[in-house]
This record gives structure tokens, sequence and C-alpha cells, in this order.
């Protein structure tokens, strides 16, 4: 999947950022890179198993160039709408993946 190595990574002096543990013991970070409240730039790291990279891939995708209001419409289900073969035994990976860019955005929020 293309945008696994597109928003991969993590970021210096982001506007906000999270870590969240799932239930399976993988974690999730998200940076964000905010300009007049939209979503310029976003990195997610993980060192996850493949679901949980492809879910922060996609959770990623989904919000760049969108505003905060915009972005907090994303949901699970989207994410896993846009990865048709993520198994039931995964589905865990995208509500970890949408929850850690939650905090992001909540943490970019109460800083600003």
């Amino acid at each position: 999947m293309e945008y696994i190595e597109k928003y991969f990574g993590r970021m210096n002096s982001p506007s906000g950022s999270s870590c969240l543990k799932g239930p399976c013991g993988d974690e999730m970070e998200f940076y964000l890179d905010i300009k007049d409240n939209k979503i310029i730039d976003i990195k997610y790291y993980t060192c996850g198993c493949d679901a949980t990279k492809s879910c922060g891939a996609i959770t990623a995708h989904l919000v760049k160039g969108k505003t905060l209001e915009e972005s907090l419409c994303v949901s699970a289900c989207e994410v896993k709408k846009n990865i048709p073969n993520l198994s039931q035994d995964h589905l865990h990976c995208s509500i970890l993946a949408v929850s850690a860019f939650y905090r992001a955005v909540a943490d970019y929020i109460l800083k600003y």
C-alpha cells in the first residue's frame, strides 16, 4: 500500500501529537501540522502489525488536507471500508488508528 510509506514516520515540533496503546499491545502515534484550522501534514508511527500500519496510513490519507471539523467525521468504519481485506480479528486496528488521531487533534485543541 503506497500510503504506508508516504505518511509513516515521526515529526519534529508537531502542532498536535498522541500515542495510544491498543488491546493487542500495538502502539499508534500520530503527529499533526495544522495551519489555519487545516491539517497540512500528518505522520503516523507504529511498530505494530501490517493491519495496524495499514489503518494508520489510511487514517492519515483520509484526513490530510481537511479542516479539523471535517477530519473528526472520519470513523473506524470509513477506515475499514478503505481496507477491504481487513479481517474481523483486526477491526480493533481501525479503532486504534482513529482514536489515536482524535487524541492528536485534542492535543492541538488543548494547546491552542
